[in-house]
């Protein structure tokens, strides 16, 4: 490559050529000292295998969004998600190449603070969320060489409580209470979450035939989902969650009893027009059951959490853990319940306590504190 920098007028041109194609690419600046910095700045880019045509990028993120969704092998919830996040970004009709990251801070601005259409800002969990599936889309551009750089990787987004924190798990005697307060329709339900950490949707979407109550076994194949104006879809558990769960005789019982009483058609829990029921309808019931309880500020999801609790209380590794909650990955369940396992001091305390206790119990006697 020639040194491809000239002068023409009041301007200076800096060119060069793709090694590869032999296509040329130019741009002018007003000052020299750019203009050598621009071209120096191509070059290093192809020796690092980072070199963007200048010419892409050249489409809104939200053209982009559109194209690339296209070929995504999504399910319904998360197609649906992603297009919520891309619709929301306040970026969406610029240009890809000129996004910088002020414009991502902007929107992620824009969320933490109320607005007319919004009366509240929205969690930093929900944030997150949203922050994350706009940075997939470009995360795509980068490969795609529509873009050299992802400008969400310097982006800080609003703090978010410790998952120790933020968690509730209701204690024995709450769960107690509600199941207690539970309809006859709605107690087994109940207990599923409670005692084999089912998902709303997993539980709704229960037949009877998949409880195998010779092998006190729950077969977790599939989920309902809420898909508007009393919709609903089957489909596979989220992350492909399907499992076998080794259920309690007790919560057996319970779930006899509930087909006993005819309750339960194909499905275990039939709803309208003989289909599952869907969230609203859950909701509906959950709430009614912790007003007749006298419970407040305790959501059916935390009932997955005081399974999970009751598992690693119990002694369960992380692997029985993530299995019988249909985590897809182990560090998963380690994010989410790390901080229930006793950690290293807690083990080195009670093996210390275990060595005191043998030596007490040993034929020589019990060893006095204030022995010399």
């Amino acid at each position: 490559m020639s040194e491809g920098i000239q002068r023409r007028g009041d301007r200076w041109r800096a060119r060069y050529r793709h090694p590869e194609t032999g296509r040329q690419h130019e741009q002018s600046f007003a000052r020299q000292v750019d203009a050598v910095r621009w071209r120096r700045q191509q070059l290093d880019a192809f020796d690092r295998g980072r070199w963007v045509d200048p010419q892409a990028g050249k489409v809104s993120f939200l053209r982009y969004f559109e194209a690339w969704e296209q070929n995504q092998v999504w399910t319904d919830g998360t197609r649906k998600a992603m297009s919520l996040a891309a619709r929301s970004a306040t970026f969406g009709d610029i240009d890809l190449r000129q996004i910088k990251v002020s414009h991502v801070e902007a929107w992620v601005k824009s969320m933490t603070v109320a607005t007319n259409d919004r009366p509240r800002p929205l969690a930093p969990g929900t944030i997150k969320t949203g922050f994350v599936n706009v940075r997939t889309v470009f995360k795509a551009a980068v490969r795609d060489g529509m873009i050299g750089a992802d400008p969400t990787l310097a982006v800080r987004l609003p703090r978010q409580r410790k998952r120790e924190a933020a968690m509730e798990i209701p204690s024995p005697e709450v769960v107690r209470n509600i199941l207690e307060a539970s309809d006859p329709r709605f107690r087994a339900f109940v207990a599923l979450c409670a005692f084999a950490g089912l998902r709303l949707g997993e539980a709704a979407a229960l037949k009877v035939s998949d409880v195998d109550f010779l092998r006190r076994q729950l077969h977790v194949r599939r989920q309902v989902q809420r898909l508007g104006a009393g919709e609903v879809e089957i489909r596979l558990p989220k992350y492909n969650s399907e499992r076998t769960i080794a259920v309690p005789d007790s919560l057996l019982e319970m779930l006899s009893q509930h087909v006993s009483l005819g309750l339960a058609n194909e499905w275990l829990f039939s709803g309208v027009e003989d289909v599952p029921p869907h969230q609203n309808t859950i909701g509906h019931r959950w709430r009614t059951t912790l007003k007749r309880a006298g419970v407040e500020g305790v959501r059916l999801h935390d009932l997955r959490h005081f399974y999970a609790s009751g598992l690693i209380a119990s002694g369960c590794d992380v692997v029985a853990v993530q299995r019988a909650l249909g985590h897809a990955k182990s560090t998963t369940t380690l994010t989410t319940y790390a901080h229930l396992w006793p950690s290293a001091e807690d083990r080195v305390r009670e093996a210390a306590a275990s060595l005191v206790v043998e030596v007490n119990r040993s034929t020589e006697g019990t060893v006095r504190a204030d022995r010399p």
